[in-house]
């Protein structure tokens, strides 16, 4: 029985380090995307002074997402900083990215490694739509 607890113990640790790990130094709040979705959470190759890595910012701001329509090129990281009161979420119409709650004054960064459009709504805000083009 105590070795099932020490095994037990061991692959919780290791699962929180893993998760620590990838997470650090994407964004205040960061989620877990959906397996073969592509997301990245961390720079591209390159590094973040390489030819690969493209920052983009929007902002969350009077309910809604600024700009609406985001053009960007392949490898680009963006990142949403809310500005409002309210919590907001960035959320993928198909489920490919999804920030969870946002308070104001953080933010939430997603690595395009796929090119297409990318439909995105506030959950809490059904208004709230966006677009991000990747090309």
């Amino acid at each position: 029985m105590k070795r099932i607890l020490y095994v037990f113990g061991l692959i919780v640790l290791l699962t929180a380090w893993i998760a620590i790990g990838v997470s650090c130094g994407t964004s205040s709040q960061t989620t877990t995307p959906a397996p073969g979705t592509g997301a990245q959470t961390k720079p591209p190759p390159g590094g973040t002074n390489g030819p690969d890595y493209k920052p983009a910012s929007a902002t969350i701001e009077n309910f809604a997402f600024s700009p609406a329509t985001i053009t960007v090129a392949i490898g680009t990281t963006i990142t949403w900083t809310n500005q409002d009161s309210a919590a907001h979420t960035v959320t993928s119409d198909s489920g490919v990215f999804d920030s969870g709650s946002i308070s104001q004054g953080k933010t939430f960064s997603y690595t395009f490694n796929e090119k297409g459009s990318f439909n995105y709504h506030c959950t809490f805000h059904p208004n709230m739509k966006g677009t991000v083009i990747v090309q």
